[in-house]
């Protein structure tokens, strides 16, 4: 008798649309529906048909960035100038930092201009995804978007200032030739390098917000052991093994070399094409497996 009245009890709460037993949900999905292909290729596929929301997100960060300022995109050009004049009277002029037979801002600014590029890119695209939240918990769209978008605008920022170098080399007497045709896959490797680092700190960042606090003073760090305010020729000989692990320095010193019409240090390069092909590929896959988790946790 008991036994019946247990069964009629849980039938009641099992099949009354009024209990609130039945309509709670499980704590895990019980089918995920994933694709067929594989996700790496998908995920660029996907980014390729919504190219136009891509070109969409990077005009409206531009506008949002310099459209309630005065000067408006000049602040592109101040940052790396001013940066210059102050590296140039400290180092250049107290310190007297040898600058391998370059007028010393030329040197400076030549360095500053992927290195401000890359820095910014990863800086900004840490928190893009936080930022975006009100956009990723109501529409759908491959996420890789809104990091890809903070290095688009950024490639915005490196034309204007590429023009301000070019008047600089031109006031410096530089001399232009053949070899600034290397400026192409140099600048197509940083993309890709900065891309790569940039979709790790979005995706790392939703998760461990330690991450955005701690790349400013990682960056700052960063610019001191790349040859951005100095030659890599002041590195002591047994010392540059270690500094060809650091992508950015073959970066750099390949954009001074096809700049400045020198030799071009082919095996800090080749590392720095290898490590970008590997974190590029890295990161996209994490970014992937983690942004099932980003409208949960943003």
């Amino acid at each position: 008798m008991l036994d019946q009245s247990l069964q009629s009890t849980k039938h009641k709460i099992d099949g009354d649309p009024l209990s609130p037993a039945f309509h709670r949900l499980p704590d895990e999905p019980l089918i995920v529906i994933e694709a067929g292909r594989s996700r790496f290729h998908l995920a660029w596929g996907e980014i390729w048909q919504h190219r136009e929301l891509l070109y969409f997100m990077i005009w409206r960060d531009l506008k949002v960035r310099y459209k309630p300022t005065a000067l408006g995109l000049p602040w592109v050009v101040l940052q790396p100038v001013l940066t210059t004049a102050v590296f140039t009277v400290f180092l250049g002029l107290l310190a007297r930092v040898p600058s391998d037979n370059l007028p010393y801002p030329l040197l400076v600014f030549s360095g500053l201009l992927p290195w401000t590029f890359f820095a910014n890119a990863v800086s900004n695209s840490s928190y893009s995804l936080i930022s975006n939240a009100h956009i990723i918990t109501k529409v759908y769209f491959p996420r890789l978007i809104i990091p890809a978008a903070v290095v688009g605008e950024r490639v915005v920022d490196f034309g204007i200032s590429f023009v301000i170098l070019v008047a600089m080399m031109i006031f410096y007497g530089a001399s232009i030739g053949p070899s600034l045709l290397m400026l192409v896959p140099l600048f197509l490797l940083l993309v890709l390098f900065s891309l790569g680092a940039s979709f790790w700190a979005a995706a790392v960042n939703v998760k461990y917000r330690d991450i955005g606090i701690a790349l400013p003073v990682l960056i700052q760090l960063g610019m001191f052991i790349s040859p951005v305010v100095y030659p890599s020729t002041l590195v002591p000989e047994r010392w540059r093994w270690l500094y060809l692990m650091n992508p950015v320095s073959g970066i750099i010193e390949g954009f001074r070399a096809a700049l400045f019409g020198r030799d071009f240090d082919w095996l800090s390069l080749g590392v720095a094409a290898i490590f970008t092909a590997a974190l590029v590929t890295y990161a996209a896959v994490a970014f992937m497996r983690m942004e099932e988790k980003f409208a949960d946790v943003v």
